[in-house]
């Protein structure tokens, strides 16, 4: 079988390639810079061109393309999403529904959520990580000591929100309901609350003051995006900064971030790191390990918790739904529910050094076990296989 790969802005490509080719699968890939997901009529033709020239069999991307889509249902064959970002706003199109579509989503709510709604091939297909990888970076590097902390996060701080610019512009009434109901969220362990506090009365108002756009063949509403694009990264925002303030008053914490953090001022900057070269020997280095996964991920376990894991490192989460599935709390990982439990956990683990790195072992040892992209890609080729015999 031979695999035209679109690739654009997604960590994850890499491994998933690299599990292909141990998989036995050819692939060749090209990359473009898209402004339209939905219609893009030169590139289009680019695309079918690429895969009667090179003879392909599918096509696969990382989070879903509607044009992509239109290509291979003219030329009947099979279009493989993997989803790692929730909700993925792009799949709110028309074009989910042509049975050419292979959907697998990292988020069981996401999968749960377009199946009730028809769509007739999808799936759950939870992340990983590429131990291979991990192992020979962490095994050949003589550099580890410059990445040791105490306590690290990795990530973006979100503080160029859209709700910061619009809260002057909203009525009173609005700015306290959405800080309520920012607040709420960051009180609510492991579920996402905000969709359900927009009310029809809430978005009647917000509609003066917040303009939807989306194009024509979009089914994606008001509610939708406002609850994810605007108030899940503002929570998310406050929830990271008052979690690494607290942190800061009775412990050393590193911040690795592309964000401003001048205003953490406990928090010491690491700067940013390279993806594939130094996050890996943060997460291994670092004592613990912290992770905050974003409301707008309702219940599915983000990449960077199977990073941690997979570069053997020691991880502090806050509690998702589908964490119990694949991993045990205070074995495999340590969850938290509150700023406050984070704070003694952290203080608790950091005094308990061989509890701590028995922990990080047996998480380690786990998703190499169980969950590393090779497996998963195997799991998501089986299926389609199954799913449409006659074509592949």
């Amino acid at each position: 079988m031979r695999i035209l790969v679109y690739r654009w802005k997604a960590y994850n490509y890499a491994d998933i390639c690299e599990a292909f080719s141990n998989l036995g699968y050819e692939w060749i890939t090209v990359e473009q810079d898209l402004d339209n997901y939905d219609e893009d009529p030169e590139f289009e033709e680019k695309l079918a061109g690429i895969i009667q020239t090179e003879n392909c069999d599918m096509v696969f991307t990382v989070n879903y393309f509607a044009l992509v889509t239109t290509v291979c249902a003219k030329l009947h064959i099979p279009y493989v999403v993997w989803t790692c970002d929730n909700p993925l706003i792009s799949m709110y199109h028309k074009n989910v529904f042509h049975p050419c579509n292979y959907f697998f989503t990292f988020d069981k709510t996401n999968y749960l959520e377009f199946q009730g709604m028809g769509v007739e091939h999808i799936w759950h297909l939870p992340l990983a990580a590429n131990t291979k990888r991990l192992d020979y970076l962490l095994n050949n590097c003589d550099d580890l000591y410059l990445y040791e902390n105490e306590i690290a996060f990795v990530g973006s701080l979100y503080e160029r929100n859209s709700y910061d610019r619009l809260r002057p512009q909203l009525p009173e009434y609005l700015r306290g309901y959405f800080d309520a109901a920012i607040w709420a969220q960051q009180c609510v362990s492991g579920g996402n609350i905000l969709e359900e506090m927009l009310t029809v009365h809430v978005l009647e108002q917000l509609q003066q003051y917040f303009q939807l756009e989306k194009s024509k063949d979009s089914f994606s509403d008001l509610g939708l995006i406002f609850a994810t694009t605007v108030l899940g990264f503002k929570t998310a925002a406050d929830q990271r900064r008052r979690a690494l303030t607290e942190l800061s008053k009775k412990y050393a914490v590193t911040i690795y971030s592309n964000s401003n953090t001048s205003d953490l001022l406990r928090v010491r900057y690491g700067g940013s790191l390279d993806y594939w070269s130094e996050m890996p020997k943060v997460f291994a280095a670092t004592k613990i390990n912290l992770n905050f996964t974003i409301p707008n991920i309702k219940s599915g376990l983000p990449l960077r918790i199977w990073d941690v894991l997979g570069s053997g490192g020691f991880l502090m989460t806050n509690f998702q739904a589908e964490i119990p599935y694949y991993l045990k709390n205070k074995e495999d990982l340590v969850c938290f529910e509150s700023v406050e439990e984070l704070s003694e956990l952290c203080g608790y683990y950091l005094s308990h050094e061989e509890e701590r790195r028995q922990i990080a072992q047996n998480g380690y040892q786990k998703v190499c076990g169980y969950h590393t992209f090779e497996q998963r890609v195997q799991v998501m080729m089986d299926t389609v296989r199954g799913a449409c015999e006659s074509i592949l």
